[in-house]
């Protein structure tokens, strides 16, 4: 028997009789058609090889009122529209009955983009920066822990290994699982650049090429969900939750960005100040001016502010710097066509369709405004004095997430990047989720204060 055709890599153009062959050939049984609701997490609806013809077509509909700041539960009904250069066949399970992905944009019945889709509020910027000219790329570095399951099966912190940054097995006991992952990414179409353990106990990061905005958010879309799927396999719990542990670091998803035009990259100036073109500095403005008001996107959870605290790795001030990880946006070395900005700031609880927008929309504002970049700041952040930040007008990040929301509702700019819809949706659920958290009685509190008062 014939071994059927490799998967190409590049499936841009592929027409829907085409996926359809290769589907076949792959002896493909059931298709996830795939897409994420607004704070981030992976929702599917599967369907059997009979329907593949009409979930190719976009005639599959869903229930949209079950899914967080979908819609109203007389307008539910919404259809999914695949993007059929995203199919996908997981590199597991029988191989006679395999399971593939498509992953789709989400619309009313007409057809109509739906405004909640956090896919579509992406590439309404990615329109946006095509209409100057512009691609942006991206790369997202999303650290995470692998963790022992408890003996009851539920979730622990108790991490694998007591690795640190770079370490090697045996100190590192999730290599082979992290070895794993990589090979699934790679025969799902990834080209992984690097695997290593990170700074905490049981902390794992793995980088992919960075790639154009909307690849990159579908592939972080799709790491998650590998990177959990195979932990399980080797007895593991993987978490993308920004700090899990006191005391050790947090996981972060800083972002590597930067804006093309005619193929060139328009970030690098050989002749600009620190050989940063004009364009870049004024991106850098936006970034550094809309920092505080997309913030509650970057960084969406509680939790998200355990990590954002001195004395981690993760910034806390508002500026920039070429020499010095401190600061919120850092300029690698690296010049020509790599020329690019890492906002550090972000973790991976972040809906990374939503953070490449809120990003590129501040970016894209800086650059119509002519926002200044101000100038670098190379000494440690962490280390000066409250008068020493001031003096460099070094503001900070919000401390929780319910002064990010406040800052979020300020920043008009941001809001209309994201839509009303998203915009409503999530700051109702993050005021919730807020209310929630502060309701509760913690073990802290009750170790300071029970027998003391």
């Amino acid at each position: 028997m014939t071994a059927p055709r490799p998967i190409p890599s590049d499936l841009s153009g592929a027409s829907a009789q085409e996926i359809l062959d290769l589907a076949q050939a792959h002896e493909v049984r059931f298709l996830r058609l795939q897409f994420t609701d607004i704070l981030g997490v992976n929702k599917n609806v599967e369907v059997p090889a009979s329907q593949f013809q009409k979930a190719l077509s976009g005639d599959i509909l869903f229930d949209g009122s079950s899914i967080e700041g979908f819609v109203r539960v007389e307008e539910s009904d919404m259809l999914l529209m695949p993007d059929l250069s995203t199919f996908r066949i997981f590199p597991w399970g029988d191989p006679t009955s395999r399971v593939a992905r498509v992953i789709c944009d989400v619309t009313s019945p007409e057809g109509v983009p739906f405004p909640g889709d956090p896919r579509q509020v992406l590439k309404r910027q990615v329109a946006r920066a095509a209409e100057e000219g512009y691609v942006m790329n991206a790369g997202m570095e999303a650290e995470f822990f692998l963790f022992k399951p408890a003996a009851d099966g539920t979730a622990s912190t108790t991490t694998h290994d007591v690795g640190g940054y770079f370490d090697l097995a045996p100190m590192d006991r999730g290599e082979e699982a992290r070895r794993a992952i990589v090979a699934t990414l790679e025969q799902m179409g990834f080209e992984v650049e690097a695997a290593h353990h990170e700074v905490a106990h049981g902390q794992h990061e793995i980088d992919f090429r960075y790639a154009d905005a909307l690849t990159t958010a579908d592939n972080i879309a799709t790491f998650r969900f590998v990177v959990k799927h195979v932990a399980q396999q080797f007895g593991l719990l993987a978490s993308f939750m920004p700090k899990p542990i006191f005391g050790q670091n947090g996981s972060g998803m800083h972002t590597h960005q930067s804006l093309f035009k005619n193929g060139e990259n328009a970030f690098f100036d050989a002749k600009g100040e620190y050989q940063l073109s004009t364009v870049a500095h004024h991106y850098l403005g936006g970034l550094l001016k809309h920092a505080r008001g997309m913030t509650a996107i970057t960084n969406p959870l509680v939790n998200s502010y355990k990590r954002l605290v001195p004395g981690y790795e993760a910034p806390v001030n508002v500026a920039w710097s070429m020499r010095n990880r401190s600061p919120l946006v850092r300029v690698p070395a690296r010049r020509g066509t790599g020329t690019r900005l890492e906002l550090r700031s972000p973790d991976p609880a972040a809906n990374p369709y939503l953070a490449l927008a809120v990003m590129l929309a501040a970016g894209l504002d800086g650059i119509a405004t002519e926002a200044t970049s101000r100038e670098p700041v190379n000494e440690n952040i962490w280390e000066m004095s409250f008068r020493e930040r001031r003096r460099l007008r070094i503001d900070d990040l919000p401390r929780d997430l319910n002064e990010a929301c406040d800052e979020l509702e300020k920043d008009t700019e941001i809001q209309e990047a994201l839509g009303k819809h998203v915009c409503e949706h999530f700051l109702a659920a993050k005021r919730e989720e807020w209310r929630a958290y502060i309701s509760q009685v913690s073990a802290w509190e009750l170790e300071q204060y029970l027998a003391k008062y």
